[in-house]
């Protein structure tokens, strides 16, 4: 999916939401999926100048799951360590997106 405008970050969080019901997550869990994409689709448009998002349902034995794949060509990140610290931005924001992103995923790697 492309994330180019503040219209396509909405539409993430939609397709997000409807696979996440899709796989049988619960309110819960389909919560904490829908604000990490946010939030990372508002980065991916923010700070990298827009992007594409793969959305994937893989599976884990009886488990199914998401894997949300962001990408961009925006200038990277510096410093990772450091980005991933709250209160730390570059930007206007509060500086709790990477950090709360990956504290709701189970999994999350850049």
């Amino acid at each position: 999916m492309p994330v180019r405008s503040g219209d396509d970050v909405v539409r993430v969080r939609q397709r997000v939401r409807a696979l996440a019901v899709e796989i049988g997550l619960g309110l819960v869990d389909q919560t904490k999926i829908v604000t990490a994409a946010s939030e990372l689709a508002r980065n991916t448009l923010d700070y990298g100048g827009g992007g594409d998002v793969l959305l994937e349902i893989v599976h884990a034995g009886m488990r199914k799951g998401l894997r949300l794949t962001f990408e961009d060509q925006g200038p990277g990140i510096t410093d990772i360590e450091q980005a991933m610290t709250d209160c730390f931005t570059t930007g206007r924001g509060m500086g709790l997106g990477l950090g709360g992103a990956k504290r709701l995923s189970n999994e999350f790697h850049i």
